[in-house]
C-alpha cells in the first residue's frame, strides 16, 4: 500500500522593507509618497482592498487639503479631475438660509475619493513604493516591546524597521492609548443624477434632528451629487435611514422628484477627538483616522490625514539616517500637536455655538457684504 505523501502547508509570503505602511487611504498614500520623495527606498504599502476602488466619502478636500497635494507634487493631476466649490449654501437651525462666498480663501474642491485615493497611489508606485493589493493585516509582530511588523489575513508576514498604521476608523493595530473607547460620529449617504443645484456650491444644512452635527450636499460632477447626514446620538443609530428619509423629506424632497438615484445609501464611521492624542510607541507611527486626527465638527478627515502623512514621513526619514527615535516621534507628535490641535478646539467650540441661536445670529448679520465674508471665513476655518 502506498503510504500518502505528508501534507505541506502553503509557503507563506515573507517580506521586508524599510518602512510598511498598513492602509492605503490619503493618510497612508501621503506617507508612501512623501517618503518615496524624500528618497527612501525600501517602502512597502498594503491595503485590504484593490485599487482604484469606491470609497463611502463625500469627497470634500478643503483648502488646508489643497494645500498639501501642492506640497506632494499631485495638485495638477487631481484638480483636472476635481469640481471646484466656490461658496456654501448654509442652512441654521431656525431655519435661516444664506449663500456664502469668500473668495479664494473659501476654495476647495470635490474629488471622489476613487480617483483621489489612486492617484496618490499612483504617483508613490512611480517613485519606487511597492503596493500589495488584498492584503489585511490582523496583528502587529512584537519583539521586547518594539512593533518590527505584521503579519496578514492570507499569512504573509512582513518585517520592517518601522510600521506606519494608517487603516482608518476601525483599525485595531493603534497605539493603547489610542485605542480608548472612541468618539465616534456616523454617516449616511447617497448619490443622485440630475438634482438642480449651484454647480459650485456646497450645502451644509445644520438641522435640529442633526444637532450639533449637519447633513450636506455635494456636487461631483455638474449631473451628479452626493447628499448625507452626519448624526452622533447612538440611539439614532437603530434608524439612521429613516433619519435620513426624514432629512431628505424635509430638505430636498423637491428636487429629489426627478432624480435619479445611484445605488443604494452607504453607511460609515467617523472616529475623533477633540485632543491630539499619542502617536507613536517604539517601531510604530499612527496616521490619519487610525489616530483620531478627523475634525470633531466637519467630520473632515482628508487634509489631516495627508498632513499627518507627511509629517510622520518627515519623522522616518529622520530615524531612517540616524537620528534618535524617541526624539523623531516626540517631534512627530508635538507637529501633528501644532497642526490641529488649534482646529479642533475650535471644532468644539462651534458645536457649542450650533446648540445656541447664536448661528441664526451669524447667518442674519451675514447678510450685510462684509459681515457675510467675514462668516464664510469663520466657517473655512473650522
Amino acid at each position: 500500500m502506498d503510504q500518502l505523501a505528508p501534507a505541506v502547508a502553503p509557503p507563506i509570503r515573507q517580506l521586508e522593507a524599510d518602512v510598511a505602511i498598513i492602509g492605503a487611504g490619503p493618510a497612508g498614500t501621503a506617507t508612501a509618497l512623501r517618503l518615496g520623495q524624500l528618497g527612501v527606498r525600501k517602502v512597502l504599502l498594503v491595503d485590504r482592498h484593490d485599487f482604484p476602488r469606491d470609497k463611502t466619502c463625500g469627497s470634500g478636500i478643503s483648502p488646508k487639503g489643497i494645500a498639501v497635494l501642492r506640497e506632494l507634487g499631485v495638485w495638477p493631476e487631481v484638480e483636472r479631475h476635481a469640481l471646484w466649490i466656490r461658496g456654501l449654501r448654509l442652512v441654521t437651525p431656525g431655519d435661516r438660509e444664506v449663500y456664502l462666498s469668500a473668495g479664494r480663501e473659501l476654495d476647495a474642491v470635490i474629488c471622489p475619493r476613487r480617483v483621489l485615493d489612486h492617484l496618490l497611489l499612483q504617483r508613490a508606485q512611480s517613485l519606487g513604493v511597492t503596493f500589495i493589493p488584498d492584503c489585511t493585516a490582523v496583528r502587529l509582530v512584537e519583539d521586547q516591546g518594539r512593533v518590527v511588523g505584521f503579519e496578514a489575513r492570507d499569512g504573509t508576514r512582513v518585517k520592517a524597521r518601522y510600521t506606519v498604521v494608517a487603516g482608518g476608523a476601525h483599525c485595531t493595530l493603534t497605539t493603547k492609548e489610542a485605542a480608548r473607547p472612541k468618539r465616534m460620529i456616523q454617516a449616511i449617504m447617497g448619490w443622485w443624477e440630475n438634482v438642480p443645484h449651484r454647480g459650485d456650491h456646497v450645502e451644509m444644512i445644520f438641522d435640529k434632528m442633526l444637532t450639533p452635527l449637519y447633513g450636506w450636499l455635494f456636487p461631483e460632477s455638474p449631473t451628479r451629487v452626493n447628499i448625507g447626514i452626519t448624526y452622533e446620538d447612538p440611539a439614532r443609530e437603530q434608524r439612521a435611514r429613516q433619519l435620513f428619509q426624514r432629512f431628505l423629506d424635509k430638505h430636498f424632497a423637491e428636487r429629489l422628484a426627478g432624480a435619479r438615484q445611484l445605488g443604494k445609501w452607504q453607511g460609515h464611521p467617523i472616529v475623533y477627538d477633540y485632543n491630539v492624542g499619542q502617536l507613536s510607541s517604539p517601531g510604530r507611527i499612527v496616521v490619519g483616522e487610525a489616530g483620531r486626527l478627523t475634525h470633531p465638527a466637519t467630520a473632515e478627515g482628508i487634509a489631516q490625514g495627508m498632513r499627518s502623512g507627511l509629517l510622520a514621513a518627515s519623522a522616518l526619514q529622520q530615524v531612517l539616517t540616524g537620528h534618535h527615535e524617541r526624539l523623531a516621534f516626540a517631534g512627530y507628535e508635538w507637529r501633528c500637536k501644532q497642526a490641529f490641535a488649534a482646529s479642533f478646539a475650535g471644532a468644539a467650540a462651534f458645536r457649542r455655538l450650533v446648540r445656541t441661536p447664536a448661528l441664526d445670529w451669524l447667518v442674519a448679520a451675514g447678510e450685510r457684504p462684509a459681515l457675510k465674508q467675514l462668516a464664510a471665513r469663520v466657517l473655512a476655518w473650522i
